[in-house]
């Protein structure tokens, strides 16, 4: 069986064959963004390069959006073993927990991540504590909006407050509803002095198809309907 060489520098054609193939350089690939047109992303990109990126993508684009083409394709050359690399933690996430499940998708595909401003680097134990402690923030934060709106609500039915969209017909305009509609008025009319629509008076009032029927000449002389109490 033939032996690798074991020299750390070999300029034999077999050996370099065998480095070629199994080494495979990693790169520090960078990210710029500015919010608007009349911005420059110049003071990003020159500290990305200070930090090492051999490659530079800039959005210009709102921290809220979430289409950003040139973010989406650098995401496209980044590679296992490759090193993500921004200015600023807010030049990447949206908010605490976008970036923190940002960098949670780069880690699972062994990709890196380095802040230059917050000094932050995941690649090493330390940057990890840090994305760790990040994480269990944003996990305590959420449990907090959960329990504060939970007593919100508690407190809301305790003075008889219920949640959802407010109902269209309040109790006085269903009483005149009823009341207008015991006079024979067309549902029209009644709909439109009560500023809501036919089907809202139609689900509110059962009594409309329930235990009222439109008069039979009505269809053939194709005036408005209005209703009379059944026998």
């Amino acid at each position: 069986m033939q032996k690798h060489c074991t020299k750390p520098v070999c300029h034999r054609k077999a050996c370099r064959r065998v480095v070629q193939q199994y080494v495979v350089m990693s790169e520090f690939l960078g990210y710029a963004r500015v919010s608007t047109a009349e911005q420059t992303a110049a003071l990003q990109q020159d500290a990305l390069r200070a930090a090492g990126c051999s490659r530079i993508w800039s959005d210009t684009a709102s921290g809220t959006r979430t289409d950003r083409p040139e973010l989406a394709a650098v995401f496209d050359q980044l590679r296992e073993g490759d090193t993500l690399v921004v200015w600023r933690l807010d030049r990447l996430g949206r908010s605490l927990p976008h970036l923190i499940e940002t960098i949670g998708e780069l880690e699972a595909r062994g990709v890196g991540f380095k802040s230059v401003q917050e000094n932050i680097d995941t690649t090493t134990p330390g940057g990890r504590l840090v994305f760790h402690v990040f994480g269990a923030l944003a996990s305590f934060e959420r449990e907090l909006i959960q329990e504060r709106t939970l007593a919100g609500l508690a407190a809301a039915r305790e003075r008889g407050r219920l949640g959802g969209r407010p109902t269209a017909l309040s109790p006085a305009k269903l009483k005149q509803a009823r009341k207008m509609i015991g006079e024979k008025t067309p549902v029209t009319e009644v709909a439109q002095v009560l500023g809501v629509s036919r089907a809202t008076l139609y689900r509110r009032v059962p009594e409309l198809g329930e235990a009222r029927r439109p008069v039979s000449s009505s269809s053939a002389t194709g005036a408005e309907p209005t209703f009379s109490e059944q026998a």
